[in-house]
């Protein structure tokens, strides 16, 4: 293979934030764990983005930069290649990330006390950007047919009449229980939430890991009417490895949220804008590789533990690079799942983060070398057997 995927890189004592996290729980973790919890990846980048910094470090000035036309360009012809969205460079909003991006719509197109709408379990800072900013947190439950998860139809259109309800954050591809939304689905949220007059922040950083047959669609390519209620999160973070790079873009067409938005968001560095335009147009093929290895990484997690450990559940994996373990068959409590796993040096992010519908659940990040997913599997099959 061109690229380098199977490389441990250790990420200790250099500000990696999941590594972090790993020896604050335990300081004496093994020198060979890597952790599987924050979702970013044990991944090199890809060497095109590296030689392209390499050269544009080389620069003598480092002044207040401005997003360029290059930057604009790649970005509206990304979303127009692989996502089938055509916009417009003025609907770009270049933000240094999507959770203060979350925050900061919902403190400007609401008001204290507004409900805002989510679908548990979900990504956690979604709880978080409703209720830190005294807004008021309306949870309308996945329904779990211990198949897949599916959504209340009838119980999103409740929830969202009421006057005093202004919007709806959708997680799209869903993060952590790994489903692609549908066309239809997403469609049936898009006409509740006209009739209900609810703005849609569609959260869909993960939107370029889609797996096996199944196909994303970006919430504003429904229809006109859905697109000028619609504000979409992207970034090409989450795709080529940049968190700690703060790039993201959010895409929003309607020029009231837009102009609203624009007064409160911070904007790229010089390094953030030129990373995005780089592997925007250079690092496809390295994303193409790196889809390849998660696929070997899903089936090897679908396969192991249909052989080892029957009385644990995967969910089918749509999107993301994140797996969804149903636990609860061990009959544990979530903190004693959670201690379980960290007595065999298993970093995870446990279920109940994402609300109490995901307790007795574990998040698992298969973006790793192969070798050291397969070792993190045979700790997991280990510390189940004590039990």
């Amino acid at each position: 293979m061109k690229y380098d995927f199977t490389t441990v890189a250790n990420r200790r004592n250099i500000g990696a934030a999941k590594w972090a996290l790993m020896l604050e729980k335990n300081p004496n973790a093994e020198k060979d764990v890597v952790p599987f919890s924050v979702a970013d990846m044990e991944f090199y980048n890809a060497p095109e983005l590296m030689n392209g910094l390499a050269e544009y470090v080389k620069q003598p000035i480092y002044g207040y930069t401005d997003a360029t036309d290059a930057y604009y360009n790649a970005v509206v012809d990304y979303m127009k290649k692989y996502h089938s969205w055509e916009i417009e460079k003025e609907w770009i909003c270049p933000t240094n990330g999507v959770v203060g991006a979350l925050n900061d719509l919902v403190r400007v197109l609401t008001k204290p006390n507004d409900g805002i709408v989510i679908m548990r379990p979900v990504y956690y800072p979604f709880s978080s950007a409703i209720t830190r900013n005294n807004r008021r947190l309306i949870n309308v439950p996945l329904i779990n047919n211990n198949e897949k998860y599916e959504i209340d139809f009838e119980a999103f259109d409740q929830a969202t009449k009421p006057e005093e309800v202004k919007m709806f954050i959708l997680c799209s591809p869903h993060n952590p229980i790994g489903r692609v939304w549908t066309k239809e689905e997403l469609q049936k949220l898009g006409d509740i939430c006209i009739k209900n007059d609810i703005i849609i922040i569609s959260d869909e950083i993960h939107f370029d890991f889609i797996m096996d047959k199944h196909e994303h669609t970006v919430m504003s390519t429904l229809s006109e009417e859905i697109a000028n209620r619609t504000i979409v999160c992207t970034a090409p973070s989450k795709t080529f490895n940049l968190g700690g790079v703060k790039v993201s873009n959010i895409i929003i067409s309607n020029p009231e949220y837009r102009e609203k938005y624009m007064e409160v968001t911070n904007f790229l560095n010089t390094f953030a804008y030129k990373t995005c335009e780089i592997v925007y147009t250079e690092c496809r093929e390295w994303f193409e590789a790196l889809m390849d290895v998660l696929h070997e990484n899903k089936k090897l997690v679908e396969d192991f533990i249909a052989e080892h450990l029957p009385m644990i559940k995967v969910y089918p994996l749509e999107g993301t690079y994140l797996m969804w373990l149903d636990c609860r068959a061990l009959g544990l409590s979530n903190e004693e799942l959670e201690n379980l796993m960290l007595k065999n040096d298993l970093y995870l992010d446990e279920g109940y983060l994402f609300g109490e519908e995901g307790s007795g659940f574990e998040r698992w990040n298969i973006a790793c070398p192969k070798q050291e997913l397969l070792a993190g599997l045979e700790r997991f099959k280990t510390a189940i057997e004590t039990l």
